[in-house]
């Protein structure tokens, strides 16, 4: 059975990315659910308006919400004692990417803070940056990709237990400090490789 508390949280981040304007990639979103370990992830990713496909920068999303934290959250529901809250693994992934030329992580690290708004009391912390080089079948001109996480742990509290619509209140400064993050590094002065042509008219 899926917990509503996991669906709200789900719909209250895709709320906050929408109303700061971003556009969803609806072919990325996917639920999982792992049949062994019974854990559930979302994952959906979003980018700026008139990108094109693939979009130069984009918000990879990821939602995590474990068994451990389903079972707290039952025994909750239930009124049984639990010694820790339920929580939520939230991961925030800043894409850039069609990139002509391997970027420098320096240019890009230094205008990205170091943690997200807050979402209820945390923030998320910034991770390392990964760089990827993808060459297509005949080895021509390649393709580099930059991306940074951001990561942290949402823990419930009583009140939100209580009324799960305060996580439209916690998450609200998520989606614009991620439309404002994706537009500073969409003005970075970099060189793009066109987006793929077959997509160009897909809407």
């Amino acid at each position: 059975m899926l917990d509503h508390v996991f669906t709200d949280a789900i719909a209250a981040l895709r709320e906050a990315l929408e109303a700061a304007l971003l556009e969803p990639l609806s072919v990325e979103e996917r639920f999982h659910a792992d049949v062994l370990l019974g854990d559930l992830s979302w994952q959906t990713s979003y980018c700026l308006p008139g990108e094109g496909l693939p979009p130069r920068v984009q918000a990879d999303i990821l939602l995590e919400w474990s068994t451990w934290s389903q079972a707290n959250y039952r025994s909750w529901r239930l009124g049984e004692p639990t010694s820790d809250r339920p929580r939520i693994a939230v991961e925030i992934v800043l894409r850039v990417q069609r990139l002509r030329h391997q970027p420098d992580p320096a240019q890009i690290q230094a205008i990205l803070p170091d943690e997200s708004s807050p979402m209820g009391k945390v923030r998320l912390a910034r991770s390392g940056p990964r760089v990827e080089i993808a060459y297509d079948g005949g080895l021509e001109e390649p393709e580099h990709a930059i991306e940074f996480g951001f990561e942290g742990i949402y823990e419930f509290d009583e009140a939100t237990l209580t009324d799960p619509a305060m996580l439209d209140e916690h998450f609200a400064s998520i989606g614009g400090w991620a439309t404002s993050t994706l537009v500073r590094l969409g003005d970075l002065d970099l060189e793009y490789l066109p987006p793929d042509e077959h997509d160009e008219d897909i809407t």
